[in-house]
């Protein structure tokens, strides 16, 4: 069984990892309204528009790149506080406050709901799975991120979950 533990750390720790550094690495983006971030959060704000109205559409232009930045660096933040827990317990004496393994629950849980949103807007908005912009496009590759995170936030909540221990109530 401890064996068990010990992988199920290493491959969460894995994942958090790859998480972090994509959601972490796309914030100067999403803050200092970057072309490319303008463009993606302008494209979905205009398709917004046409079923949900100009002032949501406008909006989600507007402060779309701030608000989900600050979901993504929030969720990096969770994944990568175990250790902070930790010490924090260490240093008061305390016993299992917050295991990482709930924290990496809830963390997976986080990644893989903006992901999701991201995977939509992908697939359903005229954003398009390959992002176009000023005559270049991505490859893909902001698309198969949003995957690939969603996909690893599935899996960090499944392998760090109580076994019989709903989503939602812990």
């Amino acid at each position: 069984m401890k064996q068990k533990s010990l992988v199920t750390a290493i491959v969460s720790w894995i994942l958090v990892l790859w998480i972090s550094k994509v959601f972490l690495t796309s914030l100067f983006y999403k803050f200092t309204g970057h072309p490319d971030a303008v463009h993606i959060f302008t494209t979905i704000g205009g398709w917004l528009s046409g079923f949900l109205g100009t002032t949501i559409g406008d909006a989600f232009s507007r402060y779309g790149a701030y608000g989900v930045g600050s979901f993504e660096l929030l969720t990096a933040l969770v994944l990568l506080s175990p250790p902070l827990f930790w010490l924090f317990q260490k240093a008061a004496g305390a016993q299992n406050l917050s295991s990482r393994a709930r924290v990496h629950a809830l963390g997976g849980i986080m990644a893989s709901v903006v992901m999701a949103g991201a995977v939509f807007f992908h697939l359903a908005s005229p954003l398009g799975v390959e992002v176009l912009h000023e005559g270049k496009g991505d490859g893909g590759s902001l698309f198969y991120a949003a995957v690939s995170i969603l996909v690893s936030g599935i899996i960090l909540f499944i392998l760090n979950r109580k076994p019989g221990e709903s989503a939602l109530h812990p």
